[in-house]
């Protein structure tokens, strides 16, 4: 019953996610044909905000499809991390969309160009009513518990700003006739792409790059290790990383001979899957204390103090 129930969750986040990615994906279509047809800068700046959405749904949409695929001889942790090589090579191309934006907006100040601001207005109305939409449908359900639709949600709210914006320097042009106003709102939703595809690259980066994720210290876990559990003696060669969301770990840890090995094992993963969502760790348990030269990789200076 519980697989069912998770099997039937995933579906209902796919569902959700892929009405949401359809809705951005053709909204942010119509936002650049408003763009170039209106000739506004704001719109196709908001264009590019919706496109860090659109790939934001996409990872999440991807992130959902190949958490389903069973892992294989060749593919020990299935496609997970075919999800960050996607948001990776999303942030390269957000960045360099940005730069053009910025770029274009620089030269309209010097070279003003006309911007019709009822069509702008029309369309950056409708871009708003699809953030909206899409806001609505990852926030039905099961989202606040999967990361990958939360995140995604968080993406689409951020995009509301950048069409209120467009909204308004469209009442602006229809009411006063100001121009720059267009190409200054532009950057300042470039700002936003921006901090969106830089976040969106360091995570990916670091998780490409197989660093600890943010979420675990590691200096932490071993000296918790050592305080909550009296036969740990000493942690090293802790190696942490994230696969997809799925944080992954191999450690050594010495400990105390014990009476049930099984049982003290049991009692080592139970910590870090409680305190540290870790499922999946490797254990090597050893009674002697490290004496090679790279024991201090990872090791716990928190350990108990016995004499040599």
């Amino acid at each position: 019953m519980a697989h069912q129930h998770s099997h039937s969750e995933g579906n209902g986040n796919r569902s959700r996610l892929l009405a949401a990615f359809t809705v951005t994906a053709l909204f942010m279509v119509a936002e650049v044909i408003g763009g170039l047809l209106s000739g506004s800068l704001a719109l196709l700046a908001d264009a590019g905000h919706m496109l860090t959405d659109t790939a934001a749904l996409l990872v999440a949409l991807l992130a959902v499809q190949f958490a389903q695929r069973r892992p294989n001889e060749r593919h020990t942790f299935g496609w997970l991390r075919l999800t960050t090589l996607a948001a990776f090579v999303n942030a390269i191309a957000l960045l360099v969309i940005t730069v053009l934006i910025v770029w274009e907006a620089i030269r309209r100040f010097y070279q003003p160009q006309p911007v019709a601001g009822g069509f702008m207005l029309v369309i950056a109305c409708a871009g708003l009513l699809a953030n909206l939409l899409s806001f609505w449908l990852l926030h039905r359900g099961s989202e606040e518990k999967n990361l990958n639709v939360r995140a995604a949600a968080l993406h689409v709210m951020g995009d509301l700003l950048g069409s209120v914006g467009a909204i308004a320097a469209a009442l602006i042009i229809i009411a006063t006739g100001w121009t720059p106003i267009d190409p200054l709102l532009s950057i300042l939703v470039s700002a936003l792409v921006l901090r969106s595809a830089w976040t969106l690259m360091k995570e990916s980066l670091n998780e490409l790059l197989e660093s600890a994720p943010s979420s675990v210290e590691v200096v932490k876990l071993k000296r918790d290790l050592t305080l909550n559990i009296a036969e740990v003696r000493n942690v090293h060669h802790v190696h942490v990383w994230q696969v997809g969301e799925k944080p992954v770990m191999t450690l050594h840890v010495q400990v105390v001979p014990p009476y049930d090995h099984d049982a003290l094992l049991q009692r080592i993963h139970h910590y870090l899957h409680q305190h540290y969502q870790i499922d999946h760790a490797t254990v090597q348990m050893e009674y002697q204390r490290c004496e090679g030269e790279d024991c201090s990789l990872g090791s716990s200076e928190h350990a108990h103090h016995h004499p040599h």
